[in-house]
């Protein structure tokens, strides 16, 4: 380690201080297609009335049947100091939390969808619905990424599901309700507009929600977001307020993610994800003026990942992407909507601006895992089930590489060495950090929180 040391520019940790001190703080607490059937006449023309002339009883009775509320139990440990200076008695207790939330019923024989967090870390989970039965939960798969989680009851009857509507069809101005259990309030109706289309609250993040100002609080986690038909169109998820309740904003996850997750959860255990393979931007006037190219709305090419579908079949950087399939294309919020309806394999029509001139090309989405993350002579992979548990870690990346002759002599102290956060973002997955990098100038540094192989902590420019 004596090289690396050269280049280490604050120590965090003196002396051989391992990981086992060191730990994240988590930002959030808290084969059949026939399960699902997407509703063939999506009645538009009620879109468009005034609320007067709005009739939200038909939807709302289809909705609050399928609406179940969520309670999680979990254990934590915690310490007292004074029980253990002053009693003789053992500083850590044990304290269970009741956490509670909202799901949705999607299928007759009892499957639950829900939001990740609200059912993160159970030791035990309960389901109650409408008519009041309880029942006993079992987890079946999570996405965290996306926060949806899928879970299952075995209840002696059939269940009241909703049907699935297409997120895609929706409009900015529709009429929506969100159904769910705020503060304990079961089975509550509130209605609103669809405010906004694939939004991001995280650039870096492969997230897109719609954005609605249907009154959402604590508890509605989870809940359905129906349009005036009863059909679910998201997942209602998170809220941006200043106080921690309504303030005229709340997100929903797209159905149709929702139900590729589910559906995904179920037949595979686990999200397949497909990789477009390129990285960058939306354009605007700015970012235009700055690429010097005419284009002000678009996706920007800034890098090509290395194995992905999209460099076998030629794109470049200074490529705008303009649609993806049929779907208009003006920020990575809109790319996100597309692809993470997709899995591995399938193929996405994508339309281009190359030098002017309109090109359309057949990419193959690649398997996440397949695609080699590479920046400035620093190649990164995610953490793998060892890694995670050798260093008591949730997230982070791992350097796999480094071909930089820059940092030839500290090449093999750096390989293996786990990134715990990037600038000021938190490093936690491949994907996040390399969207991040990816908007980063190549003669820019960039200050990487690393653990050692030898688990010592140290922040370093690269």
């Amino acid at each position: 380690m004596k090289n690396l040391g050269s280049l280490f520019i604050v120590s965090l940790m003196s002396g051989a201080v391992t990981l086992g001190a060191y730990k994240f703080i988590e930002n959030r607490k808290s084969d059949s297609d026939s399960f699902i059937t997407t509703s063939p006449n999506y009645n538009k023309a009620v879109n468009y009335k005034g609320a007067e002339s709005v009739d939200f009883t038909t939807g709302a009775d289809k909705a609050i049947h399928s609406v179940v509320h969520v309670k999680n139990v979990s254990v934590r440990t915690v310490y007292d100091p004074f029980a253990s200076f002053f009693y003789g008695q053992s500083g850590s207790q044990q304290q269970e939390q009741i956490g509670t939330g909202s799901g949705v019923i999607v299928s007759e024989d009892g499957y639950i969808v829900t939001n990740n967090h609200v059912i993160q870390d159970a030791t035990e989970l309960e389901v109650t619905l409408n008519n009041n039965k309880a029942y006993k939960a079992k987890l079946i798969g999570t996405d965290s990424k996306m926060d949806i989680a899928l879970l299952k009851i075995d209840a002696d009857e059939k269940l009241p599901f909703i049907v699935f509507g297409n997120s895609d069809e929706i409009k900015v101005g529709e009429w929506v309700l969100a159904v769910g259990n705020p503060y304990q309030l079961n089975s509550t109706v509130t209605a609103g507009i669809i405010s906004a289309k694939a939004r991001n609250l995280d650039k870096a993040s492969i997230q897109s929600f719609i954005q609605t100002d249907a009154a959402v609080n604590p508890g509605n986690s989870g809940g359905a977001l129906v349009n005036t038909n009863g059909e679910l169109i998201g997942i209602n998820t998170m809220i941006s307020s200043p106080t921690g309740s309504y303030a005229g904003y709340s997100f929903a996850v797209p159905s149709n993610i929702t139900k590729k997750i589910i559906e995904d959860l179920m037949k595979f255990g686990n999200v397949q994800r497909g990789i477009l393979g390129v990285e960058g931007g939306e354009l605007n006037a700015e970012a235009a003026k700055k690429y010097g190219i005419k284009q002000t709305e678009g996706f920007y090419v800034n890098k090509v990942n290395k194995n992905s579908g999209a460099e076998k079949v030629g794109i470049e950087k200074g490529d705008v992407i303009v649609k993806l399939d049929d779907t208009k294309i003006a920020s990575s919020a809109e790319m996100a909507t597309v692809i993470n309806t997709k899995r591995p394999n399938d193929i996405v029509k994508v339309s281009l601006i190359r030098d002017g001139k309109n090109i359309a090309l057949n990419v193959p989405l690649t398997k996440k895992e397949l695609i080699a993350y590479e920046f400035n002579g620093i190649e990164f992979e995610d953490l793998d089930a060892n890694d995670k548990k050798r260093f008591n870690l949730k997230n982070g990346i791992k350097i796999k590489e480094v071909t930089n002759a820059d940092y030839a002599e500290y090449a093999e102290d750096l390989k293996g060495s786990i990134v715990t956060q990037v600038d000021n973002m938190r490093a936690t997955d491949m994907e996040s950090v390399s969207a991040y990098l990816a908007k980063k100038e190549a003669t820019e540094k960039t200050r990487y929180q690393i653990i050692a192989k030898n688990g010592q902590m140290y922040r370093i420019f690269l």
